[in-house]
């Protein structure tokens, strides 16, 4: 559907401005609209697995964590599909104000496509380069959107995502490494042509979303503070839009409708876009990609 025929049907939770605003600038904040208590399970949840981690010495399919984790100071960048190993993850993801922004944005169909739980540690947690999300998993069409919760108050001392206005509008940018090995994030040189000053900091209070488009281009710095800042992500996009592409974080419900019926036919947007890695025999992170892709730098 065309920005025009999803703003044509009545919001369910968001305004018609925020919903403007998405479509012009790429992305949106939207404060304190998840309930305290939906907030607290989430928590809950997401704490049980901190405590697991605690048992590991490398990371695996699941948690992905940083080099200096202990068992005595635990330390994760990823929890990898996290509807997958608890019901809270899925619950929150398939029903209720979720749901009712994913259609509020992307019209009466909506898919599932994967997930991920970034923790960004404390004093440290790694940086994200600046990149775009749609040439790691290519669609039919531009529809895909990332919806990321604030489970925690999160200020700007603790690597808040950094979106740049219109850019899903401009040109997507080649993500591999100049000797073909993929890098997971845009070249210096590249970075010239996006106004990174205009980029805008989205900060907010615990219960707040991110929502992103698949074409945005985006970073996070590292989390300075002394508070871990997890962030709950789940990418959607309209169930006309269909991977080309093995999905680098399986999960058991991709491709599951949320809202909606199943289209008879895929909607193809005529605009190219880069194909990546063969991610079928697995992947960890954005983190351990673009780590190993300094290293080699």
């Amino acid at each position: 559907m065309t920005p025009e025929e999803i703003l044509s049907h009545r919001p369910k939770v968001l305004s018609d401005k925020q919903r403007e605003d998405y479509f012009t600038k790429g992305y949106i904040l939207v404060e304190s609209i998840i309930p305290r208590e939906q907030i607290d399970l989430l928590r809950a949840a997401t704490d049980s697995f901190v405590e697991k981690s605690r048992t590991l010495t490398k990371s695996d399919n699941v948690l992905d964590i940083e080099p200096s984790h202990t068992a005595e100071n635990p330390r994760l960048r990823r929890l990898s599909s996290p509807p997958d190993h608890h019901p809270a993850y899925w619950d929150y993801a398939s029903q209720g104000v979720v749901a009712d922004m994913m259609e509020d944005l992307l019209g009466p169909n909506v898919k599932f496509h994967h997930s991920k739980l970034n923790f960004k540690w404390s004093k440290g947690g790694q940086e994200v380069k600046w990149h775009q999300d749609i040439q790691s998993w290519p669609h039919t069409n531009y529809s895909p959107l990332t919806i990321g919760s604030y489970l925690h108050d999160v200020d700007d001392d603790m690597g808040p995502l950094i979106c740049i206005p219109g850019s899903h509008e401009g040109e997507l940018f080649d993500q591999f490494n100049d000797d073909g090995s993929w890098d997971g994030f845009i070249k210096d040189r590249d970075l010239q042509r996006l106004d990174l000053e205009s980029g805008e900091v989205l900060t907010g209070p615990a219960g707040s979303v991110t929502i992103h488009n698949c074409r945005t281009a985006h970073a996070s710095r590292p989390n300075h503070s002394p508070t871990p800042r997890p962030l709950l992500l789940y990418t959607f996009s309209s169930a006309d839009a269909f991977p080309y592409t093995p999905n680098p974080i399986p999960s058991r419900y991709s491709g599951k409708l949320i809202r909606g019926t199943m289209p008879r036919h895929a909607h193809h947007d005529p605009r190219p876009c880069l194909v990546p890695p063969d991610w079928s025999g697995g992947y960890t992170s954005l983190f351990e990609v673009q780590s190993k892709a300094m290293e080699r730098a």
